[in-house]
């Protein structure tokens, strides 16, 4: 029997074969199944609850960190959360590869951190998992994508529901589909 491939040459079968976790990834996937609606039911206010949950299931989580019980979390072992940092309610972190949220940083509200992908180039689309880094201070604006090996510079902003594919430097603010560069972040001292 021929393997089944469409017109452009995708081999499908190939891409369903592959190993794409390891055993010890798809024990903790099975696991994390019940373990993330923990998350869910708690209490809106039970910040530090969820960074228990969180720490349990192998993230490293900062002192003061704030995630929403409707935020989704793919993988929590591949999560790093810095000190006072917030994540949103609804926000996806599609963390197949690392997620790493700095110090003071904010992920608004619905926004999606997308750490996972295909290789394109390949006929069997092979899963890629390229990390996302979002930097210290910076604020991932209200339904915003950011992409699969995108760094989000210290300070910067991606503005609300942009698109963001490529890096986007220290204090830059970006805004669009594609994310373009509208401008510097300047922090007043209080």
């Amino acid at each position: 029997m021929e393997t089944p491939t469409a017109p452009d040459g995708l081999d499908v079968r190939g891409n369903r074969s592959a190993r794409k976790y390891t055993r010890r990834e798809m024990a903790m996937r099975i696991l994390w199944l019940p373990g993330q609606y923990l998350l869910r039911w708690s209490p809106r206010p039970f910040f530090g609850w969820r960074r228990g949950v969180l720490r349990l299931f192998g993230a490293t989580i900062g002192r003061d960190a704030h995630v929403h019980n409707s935020t989704r979390v793919t993988m929590p072992w591949n999560l790093t959360l810095g000190d006072w940092a917030a994540v949103g309610e609804d926000v996806l972190i599609y963390n197949l590869g690392p997620v790493t949220i700095g110090d003071r940083a904010t992920v608004s509200h619905r926004a999606h951190l997308c750490a996972g992908t295909h290789d394109y180039r390949q006929p069997d689309l092979p899963l890629l998992k390229p990390p996302v880094t979002v930097g210290p201070q910076a604020w991932i604006c209200a339904d915003a994508f950011v992409g699969p090996g995108v760094t989000v510079g210290e300070g910067a902003i991606v503005g609300a529901a942009a698109v963001a594919m490529r890096d986007v430097e220290p204090w830059q603010i970006v805004s669009g589909n594609p994310a373009q560069d509208v401008g510097q972040r300047k922090l007043s001292s209080p």
